[in-house]
């Protein structure tokens, strides 16, 4: 005859074995949070004036979190300054489906993650080294990069053209907040969309 207590062994496990709280985030949701924030600040405040403290206050973290994961200040804005990924995840398809792959992208990233990288160029201190840099990194790693893919005649241009076309909308959508944009479904905008910006990325 068993004890008294559990009556069940797997009950007995169960109460013995203490509940696991499941973590608040995983880590690539924190280091998401934590560019939001630096990103968020950097538009609106001297880089010098930032501390790691305001950034962490911001994205709800803890500021060893951020030097764990960044390393230090100038690492962190190192990072927010480069559009590298941004790029590479914008100009990921075929040059003949680019058009509407980069109108989906601007539109489902705001969607997904209330957010377009893109639009921190129209964030950009307009004076001072990091405006500086951002616009820089901005024309090299977007733009020419953009320029470098495509054929015939006058691509620089296009390219400027084509990734301008996309700002627009990124504005629209995510900071004027248009209601009849907003209300469409993402293909049903594409669809209109993508044609424009297809014209320029074609000689």
């Amino acid at each position: 005859m068993r004890g008294a207590g559990c009556g069940r062994e797997h009950e007995c496990r169960e109460h013995a074995a203490p509940h696991r709280r499941p973590a608040r985030r995983d880590a690539e949701e924190t280091k998401a949070a934590i560019l939001r924030a630096a990103r968020f600040l950097l538009a609106r405040t001297p880089h010098a004036d930032i501390t790691l403290k305001a950034v962490a206050d911001r994205a709800g973290v803890s500021p060893p979190l951020i030097v764990k994961y960044f390393g230090n200040k100038d690492t962190l804005f190192a990072r927010v300054m480069s559009f590298e990924s941004d790029a590479t995840a914008l100009l990921d398809a075929p040059l003949d489906e680019l058009g509407r792959h980069m109108v989906r992208h601007v539109l489902t990233g705001q969607l997904e993650r209330g957010a377009d990288p893109l639009l921190r160029i129209a964030f950009a201190p307009v004076q001072g080294e990091h405006g500086d840099i951002l616009r820089v990194n901005f024309r090299t790693q977007v733009v020419e990069r953009l320029a470098e893919r495509l054929v015939g005649p006058e691509a620089g241009l296009r390219a400027e053209l084509a990734v301008g076309t996309l700002l627009g909308l990124g504005v629209m959508y995510g900071i004027a907040r248009g209601t009849e944009l907003r209300a469409r479904a993402v293909e049903d905008v594409v669809d209109r969309y993508a044609p424009t910006v297809q014209g320029h990325l074609t000689p």
